[in-house]
């Protein structure tokens, strides 16, 4: 009896307490509330300040507080490495705030939560993908600002990851004797990625290839193709040695 006498006590001070941190908070204005966050923000309380941006979200989401707390709820996933809830909410404070003073950096902040996420060579390019979007995304609505440049930095290594993969699928092909295939990997990489590094790679794999399946006039083109789209490229020797056995 005392130990459930005890256990209901317990349970009574535990909903008044929660009762009265209630009050507390509507008692709040938006602006202690949002100023109390920050302060938890700045000592990286996260699960304090997420608390209270998240009362800001439900309680004012029409006041000039929502877009911020939107925003740093993000920054919060990203400082916690939780990308995957930090792209969707800076995506949320572009859909749900467009003229929000936070729209720009989060465009930018969501391509960098997908970049953080964006693996090997080896490994699914879902989010790779997703990366190369959101930063070609932040190119053509802010083409002059100063991250534009890094945007453009981070799709060229996306952009050779992927064309990376296509060269790795083409190689596992080849280990399979199924040249065919191959070649459609190599293809892939010379028409979708003609600005990778990888692409001479790709040409020499694909002449090897159409050289062992003695078709010449193939071979000849893709040489001709080579040759018009690269210039003193670092696979040059190779691909001379490779035109010297077409026949």
């Amino acid at each position: 009896m005392p130990i459930r006498i005890l256990a209901v006590l317990l349970s009574v001070v535990f909903l008044m307490a929660c009762s009265s941190s209630e009050q507390a908070a509507k008692q709040r204005s938006v602006e202690e509330t949002y100023a109390e966050a920050m302060a938890e923000l700045k000592d990286e309380d996260w699960l304090e300040a997420q608390a209270l941006f998240d009362i800001i979200k439900l309680q004012y989401p029409s006041s000039a507080y929502a877009d911020d707390a939107q925003y740093y709820l993000a920054e919060i996933n990203y400082a916690k490495g939780e990308y995957i809830l930090a792209a969707f909410n800076y995506n949320l404070v572009r859909r749900t705030f467009p003229s929000s003073e936070f729209a720009k950096e989060a465009l930018f902040k969501s391509a960098l939560s997908y970049y953080e996420l964006t693996l090997s060579a080896d490994r699914d390019p879902e989010y790779t993908r997703k990366a190369i979007a959101a930063f070609a995304d932040f190119q053509g609505i802010y083409p002059t600002d100063s991250l534009a440049l890094r945007s453009a930095e981070r799709i060229t290594e996306l952009r050779d990851r992927l064309a990376e993969k296509h060269l790795l699928n083409a190689q596992q092909y080849i280990n399979m004797s199924t040249n065919r295939a191959a070649l459609i990997y190599f293809d892939a990489v010379i028409e979708d990625y003609p600005d990778s590094k990888w692409l001479e790679d790709a040409f020499v794999g694909k002449l090897e290839i159409l050289l062992k399946q003695k078709k010449g006039d193939d071979a000849r083109a893709t040489v001709a193709m080579y040759r018009r789209i690269v210039r003193d490229g670092r696979l040059r020797a190779r691909i001379d040695e490779l035109e010297k056995e077409i026949q």
